[in-house]
């Protein structure tokens, strides 16, 4: 039976080489109420056996092993798909994911619980507090640095992109499973993936505990950061590459049909139609590659091609607008302000194609 002394939800404790508190913790997490723990050994050294066998043989703990080291990110997908394949699953209410290390209060822990019984349509989130002072800088730097960058791109606001203490509902773990990334990117992952489906997060407040300034992580600084930067970037970047090779569509076909038609053509006719035909096809290209490729949407033709062309129609005339006006205030240096405003649009037009059309 399950009561408040046996709660209905499962912890999830991805670990690799943990130290003796682990035990305690765990104990901690039994004595209110959360029994049902999975525990994922993500290839930690043979001399941490001993605490996983302490753990094993005091409490009723689900145990994952991998025989090496596979990333935080493969051991949440290992700790879902076995929840996911509980014949009694629909009897719990979801997954909370914890770190191994201590720095997640079972008290926090409760909060994520009481959160994730009235929100089974969001995920829920422990966020820190990084403006404290035992914050370390880089800690607190990266974060802040990374939350400014996600909603710079994804429009979406969360305060600790990097958080362990997670609550995850039974109506979303199973999207999770089939993520992309196996080490802490996928954590970003998840978040991208919230976003695009349109889930909405719940941050809860917690508290903010860094043990040694932080020496037990497994974080690697430079590559888990590439890792996460790629997966934040990863969208823009292909859109960036679709807007390059749209516009060397633009530019090879302006000159082929240039080519073609300047010997039968008066010079501004012909210069008129390239120009015209040229940018059909390049911004045909650009809307299925965007399509594809960058934003990866579902939506059909109809419900995002003519969204898509105003958006191309409107940011022509905003274009050729602001680039008059402060040419005019200026007095000169054309280029450089078309460059400066068409800057701004093409930002401005990734986040307009990403929430609204595609």
């Amino acid at each position: 039976m399950i009561t408040e002394l046996n709660k209905n939800v499962f912890i999830l404790i991805p670990s690799l080489n943990p130290d003796k508190n682990l035990i305690n913790y765990i104990k901690e997490l039994n004595d209110n109420g959360f029994n049902h723990i999975i525990l994922v050994n993500d290839g930690s050294s043979k001399q941490y056996d001993e605490i996983y066998d302490s753990i094993i043989d005091r409490y009723k703990c689900v145990y994952i092993k991998h025989e090496i080291n596979k990333g935080k990110g493969s051991s949440l997908k290992d700790g879902f798909k076995y929840y996911m394949d509980l014949s009694d699953k629909d009897n719990f209410i979801g997954v909370i994911t914890v770190d191994s290390d201590g720095q997640h209060l079972v008290k926090d822990v409760i909060k994520i619980y009481e959160s994730l019984k009235n929100n089974d349509n969001k995920l829920i989130l422990g966020v820190r507090d990084f403006t404290k002072d035992n914050i370390p800088k880089k800690s607190s730097f990266g974060n802040n640095l990374t939350s400014k960058i996600f909603k710079l791109l994804y429009g979406r606001k969360v305060s600790d992109t990097q958080t362990g203490l997670r609550g995850i509902s039974n109506k979303l773990i199973d999207q999770m499973i089939y993520l992309p990334g196996n080490r802490y990117e996928y954590e970003t992952t998840m978040l991208i993936d919230c976003i695009s489906k349109k889930i909405d997060f719940e941050e809860v407040s917690i508290t903010t505990i860094y043990v040694d300034n932080n020496s037990g992580t497994h974080f690697r600084p430079i590559v888990d950061s590439l890792k996460i930067y790629w997966s934040i970037f990863n969208i823009f970047l292909k859109y960036s590459f679709v807007s390059i090779v749209s516009f060397l569509i633009d530019l090879i076909l302006f000159k082929v049909l240039f080519n073609i038609f300047t010997e039968v053509l008066n010079s501004n006719i012909v210069i008129l139609i390239s120009t015209v035909v040229a940018r059909i096809c390049s911004s045909l290209a650009n809307y299925i590659l965007n399509k594809k490729i960058s934003f990866k949407s579902g939506k059909g033709i109809k419900n995002t091609i003519f969204k898509y062309y105003a958006l191309v129609i409107v940011q022509m005339f905003v274009s050729a607008t602001l680039v008059t006006i402060f040419y005019r205030l200026i007095g000169s240096g054309e280029v450089l302000i078309k460059i400066i405003v068409d800057t701004i649009i093409f930002i401005v037009n990734y986040k307009v194609q990403k929430k609204y059309i595609f």
